[in-house]
């Protein structure tokens, strides 16, 4: 059969197959190019990565930069909320907040929490109305709730494991969401005060809490976080881990804070009640400032948390002072009077042992600052004891400057327990470097009138001299060791004097050091009139004597000091620097002798190789570290073990 189309048709049907084999080929392209695409890289897959890179997937949240953790990105995706929280972050925590309360699998909080902590990054510190925008603050303190929530609320899931991501991230969100929320606007020093805080989704009433701490808190002067510093200078940075907000008290002055003080505490939020109690306003929070020095842990709803704790900051602040660095030489050079002797770091508190920190010639408490800040990551020894450190003019004659020491010592401890009531002031520790060792041991003898005898012939009551003279010579010569020191440390002391002091050292120091004013009015324009009557060398009778002068081999005065044994119920120990490669009985630390430091008497005697700076060693704070816990261990009801 033959089929006859008309002209009219047979176009129409050409248009219409070339169009449809357009189509087919368009097609048969898009199948070509996705199958080679596919046949390159498929959609789904893997990419082989380097270990480093494997970590930083692992471990990537808004913690450390501003992608979302893939936990967080998974509770986004359950809900279909991960386009909206893009476009809107409120609008998809309210929806994400709404399902928490109907939904109480676990990481919904833990989404809310990070989620929250990465929206309050892109946040004013101050509320913008007309934005509909929170403050920062108030977005950081929800963050907290929801971290809380995830490590510690109740619920019907079990509580997160050390062993989950997520709990690590929580708890650094909780910790560091605290830091921010708190913060004024103004200065970032932190602000706490008991107040309603209006947040996205709910309103939280806060209670603070100083119980724990002991303290007011109108008696700082300010309060920082630590986070807000890096501290630079340590060998170590001292930190525990757990939960809260490392904090430094800064004190004002005051009765047991004489020249301030920084005290490390820590701040934790506890709520009680689940989100949906929270979020009704039936649950408030507490906020509890507990020192650092006291309590490492806290317990929440029968669990044992520890808390996050910073005792290397505190001490950095404390000395962030560059006058303070230079201070020892200058006092030892011009001889400047001291207004207050001892320095405190922080403020005086019942129950804990105070050690006393003697520095040497031409130095200053500052350079104690290692051993402190090591010996305070023991808990014991963070815990049990105080630090006090000495300062004073070290070109004064060790005798004068020794009479001081115990004056002021004496003068504190009345001062600061004045009913003899702390048993802990009763076990006191002094240790001493250098000059300062020397010091140390005139605390803790009982010299009747040996050490006059040193020096004279004649008894005490026919030396003639201008009466305030005598006094001096009295003071420093006759005296009781002191009742309340119990155990002595000496490090690199020259107990029988160094031999870098020789008689050229020792006219150059005359010619380059000043002394106190006063030590020049009472003692200096009348020397001479004195030294004929002592039997001290020919080349100290022109000139009153220095440190410098006393710490001379030939002194006699310092060798009956190092002759004479400790008082009954103290305990003395050394600790001998001696450079290495030398031998120990014939070598030295490069200022002092091991024959001018070893003295006997001593429970023990620690050799370490080292130079005379010997406070700052590692292996020395160690040894001062087995001292201070032997100390302890012989005191059950002070330190409570």
């Amino acid at each position: 059969m033959t089929l006859h189309t008309s002209p009219e048709h047979q176009q129409r049907f050409n248009a219409l197959t070339v169009a449809f084999l357009k189509k087919s080929f368009l097609v048969l392209g898009v199948l070509v190019t996705a199958f080679g695409s596919t046949a390159c890289s498929p959609p789904i897959g893997v990419t082989k990565v380097s270990p480093e890179k494997a970590y930083t997937i692992a471990t990537r949240s808004p913690l450390s930069g501003d992608e979302a953790s893939n936990a967080a990105s998974t509770v986004l995706q359950r809900f279909d909320l991960t386009d909206l929280y893009q476009k809107d972050p409120r609008a998809a925590l309210h929806q994400l907040h709404q399902n928490a309360l109907k939904d109480d699998r676990r990481d919904i909080l833990f989404a809310l929490a990070e989620l929250n902590f990465s929206w309050a990054k892109t946040l004013p510190m101050k509320a913008d109305p007309k934005a509909g925008q929170p403050a920062a603050s108030d977005v950081y303190l929800a963050s907290v709730v929801y971290a809380y929530l995830y490590l510690l609320g109740e619920g019907k899931e079990p509580l997160p494991t050390a062993y989950d991501n997520r709990f690590r991230e929580a708890c650094e969100l909780y910790n560091r969401s605290l830091d921010q929320a708190f913060r004024s606007p103004v200065d970032e020093n932190l602000v706490f005060a008991d107040q309603t805080r209006v947040l996205p989704e709910f309103s939280l009433a806060i209670d603070v809490q100083t119980d724990d701490l002991r303290w007011k808190l109108e008696e700082f002067e300010h309060l920082v976080p630590a986070d807000a510093y890096e501290v630079f200078g340590f060998t170590s940075h001292n930190r525990t881990a757990g939960l809260g907000a490392p904090i430094l008290g800064v004190t004002r002055k005051s009765s047991k804070a004489p020249n301030g003080g920084v005290l490390p505490i820590t701040a934790f939020l506890q709520l009680k009640g689940n989100l949906k109690a929270i979020t009704q306003g039936k649950s408030k929070g507490t906020l509890d400032l507990i020192s650092s020095y006291d309590d490492v842990d806290v317990v929440v709803n029968g669990l044992t948390v520890p808390l996050q704790t910073d005792s290397t900051t505190p001490l950095a602040y404390r000395l962030n002072d560059k006058d303070l660095w230079n201070i020892g030489l200058k006092r030892f050079i011009f001889g400047e009077e001291i207004e207050k002797n001892v320095f405190f770091i922080q403020a005086y508190q019942p129950g804990r042992i105070p050690v006393v920190l003697v520095h040497g010639t031409g130095s200053s408490p500052v350079w104690w600052a290692e051993m402190v800040n090591t010996l305070r990551a023991d808990p014991l020894i963070r815990s049990k004891y105080q630090f006090w450190f000495y300062e004073y003019s070290s070109s004064r004659p060790v005798p004068a400057s020794a009479a001081d020491l115990r004056d002021t010592l004496t003068n504190m401890v009345n001062k600061l327990d004045p009913n003899h009531q702390d048993p802990a002031m009763e076990q006191m520790v002094v240790m001493g470097h250098s000059q300062g060792g020397l010091l140390t041991h005139m605390t803790a003898i009982d010299p009747g009138d040996s050490l006059w005898k040193a020096i004279s012939d004649k008894p005490f009551k026919e030396f003639k001299a201008d009466p305030m003279i005598k006094e001096g010579f009295e003071r420093a010569m006759f005296f009781k060791h002191l009742p309340f020191v119990k155990r002595v440390v000496f490090i690199s002391t020259p107990h029988r004097g160094s031999f870098l002091t020789e008689d050229w050292v020792r006219k150059l120091t005359r010619a380059v050091v000043g002394s106190p004013m006063k030590f020049i009015t009472n003692m200096s324009s009348k020397w001479r009139e004195v030294s004929a009557q002592l039997k001290i060398p020919d080349d100290l009778k022109d000139e009153a004597p220095t440190a410098v002068d006393g710490m001379n081999v030939n002194s006699p005065v310092m060798a009956q000091v190092a002759s004479l044994p400790l008082a009954p119920g103290i305990t003395g120990h050394s600790i001998i620097p001696v450079l290495p490669g030398m031998d120990i009985k014939s070598g030295n630390d490069g200022v002092v002798e091991y024959k001018s430091a070893h003295i006997q008497g001593v429970e023990s005697e620690f050799i370490v190789r080292t130079h005379h700076g010997a406070q700052g060693n590692p292996i020395a704070i160690d040894e001062v570290r087995r001292i201070l816990r032997k100390h302890c261990d012989g005191l059950p009801k002070v330190c409570g073990m």
